[in-house]
């Protein structure tokens, strides 16, 4: 029986396991899931062990365990390394979901349920690849070494660690990462850029207590007043940033390369329907598909303070709070960004109060040239995995681990995503189709199989 043959076999059964999979509520941000996300690793290490890996080890961090093992029984034959994550995200609110979040569902041609797209489902396609490609051949065809953490919904606090200490081990001639999206249904997609990410919380302090409004106000400062005129007056009406020296880096597109982004299929109609806003808006002077991957942006995540529960309370409140983040492209640096966002930020406020500035969480751009080999393998792999052309794209999500890895090791990074933009990731109601999870599972044992070659 032959490879493709074999995986159409077994389509029942790989989903049954996908669904058993996704019942654990993995959730890493929450306290209460701390027994669950070891099951999740357990779990994990179980299907490594059935599938051929001699080496399989559960490593405790200072919060939760990652999957560590190695397939080294190809002589010869290039070393891999994949990384992915089997933590979620919380799936509150638990009211939005059509059927319960960790009781995985089938509607249509969708598998729903938490995990799904993010990152569950994309993890266990490579699973079931090693699988499949043991139990045709007897072995797997080249070496591989497998990270799956479980910290990456909480900023994977504990994986650099384990990375630094472990870099010999670590050594592979490309990094395998499936924990993106495809262009659109039907178009299997090779991610090869990423924006950075630059996040940062403001605390903006008035008065030492809430106030009375009556009493105190017009003569004492409102936080909150002063924070939304901030706010305000950091983009143009162009939706440039207005921060000094913040586009001064900024990588201009190649000809070839801005010609090749408008050249895909994408389609501007689906889009604005995933979104579901009345019209759009972005930087002036160029196209959505370069707004979203190649320009750098400022957005406001959240802003709180004062009285917001049920009827009226009439105070100044003592401080106001934002969080704000940076999506950065090549050739940004986030230090200097995070220093000339503060700068800003700190000229446009009032003496009349304080400023708290924090940056939470800093990532670097990353761009790839698609040239190298191992990514003519991995799209010629997804073309004969899913029937269809295979395109590039960029992504205008961040992946620190990626950027990380190509700087540390110096080696191809390929991003194999079998997720879709409207799949509701880290929402309610988050799915897979499961045309993409079925044709994933054939693209990637096949690009394993064709590595071999190289």
């Amino acid at each position: 029986m032959d490879l493709i043959e074999y995986i159409n076999s077994k389509r029942e059964e790989h989903l049954s396991e996908l669904k058993e999979f996704l019942r654990i509520p993995s959730v890493s941000a929450q306290t209460e899931h701390k027994a669950d996300v070891e099951r999740a690793a357990h779990w994990v290490a179980e299907k490594l062990r059935a599938s051929g890996f001699e080496s399989v080890e559960i490593v405790q961090t200072k919060l939760h365990p990652l999957v560590y093992a190695e397939s080294l029984q190809a002589p010869g034959k290039p070393t891999v390394l994949f990384y992915g994550h089997y933590d979620v995200q919380p799936a509150e609110p638990l009211n939005l979901w059509t059927s319960p979040a960790f009781e995985p569902a089938v509607r249509g041609e969708n598998l729903f349920g938490r995990g799904t797209a993010d990152d569950k489902g994309q993890v266990h396609i490579h699973l079931k690849a090693f699988e499949v490609l043991r139990n045709t051949s007897g072995n797997l065809p080249l070496n591989v070494k497998v990270i799956v953490e479980g910290e990456e919904e909480v900023g994977s606090v504990n994986l650099w660690d384990f990375v630094n200490s472990h870099r010999q081990q670590l050594k592979a001639d490309a990094l395998i990462v499936s924990d993106t999206a495809m262009l659109a249904k039907g178009i299997p997609s090779i991610t090869y850029g990423l924006r950075g990410l630059n996040y940062y919380q403001v605390e903006i302090t008035g008065p030492a207590q809430d106030l009375h409004s009556g009493v105190f106000g017009g003569a004492v400062p409102n936080p909150l007043t002063i924070l939304a005129e901030m706010i305000a007056k950091l983009h143009d009406r162009n939706f440039r940033v207005v921060i000094p020296g913040f586009y001064d880096d900024v990588a201009t597109l190649s000809r070839q390369e801005r010609q090749a982004l408008h050249s895909l299929p994408w389609k501007e109609r689906e889009f604005r329907k995933t979104v579901g806003a009345p019209a759009l808006c972005g930087e002036k002077g160029f196209s959505i598909v370069e707004q979203l991957w190649t320009r750098p942006t400022l957005e406001i995540n959240g802003i709180w303070g004062g009285y917001i529960d049920e009827g009226a309370k009439t105070v100044i409140p003592s401080k106001a709070h934002a969080k704000l983040s940076t999506r950065l492209v090549p050739d940004q640096d986030p230090a200097k960004i995070a220093r000339l966002v503060e700068r800003h930020i700190r000229k446009l406020l009032p003496k009349s109060v304080k400023v708290g500035f924090e940056v939470l969480s800093t990532s670097k751009p990353w761009v790839a040239s698609y040239t190298h080999p191992v990514f003519q393998k991995a799209i010629h792999a997804l073309e004969q995995g899913f029937g269809k052309k295979a395109v590039f794209i960029r992504e205008g999500g961040s992946i620190p681990f990626v950027t990380q890895m190509h700087d540390t090791f110096k080696v191809p990074c390929v991003l194999l995503g079998f997720g879709l933009p409207d799949e509701n990731a880290h929402a309610p109601d988050e799915h897979i189709a499961l045309e993409n999870y079925f044709g994933g599972i054939k693209s990637v044992a096949l690009f394993y199989q064709q590595l071999a070659s190289l």
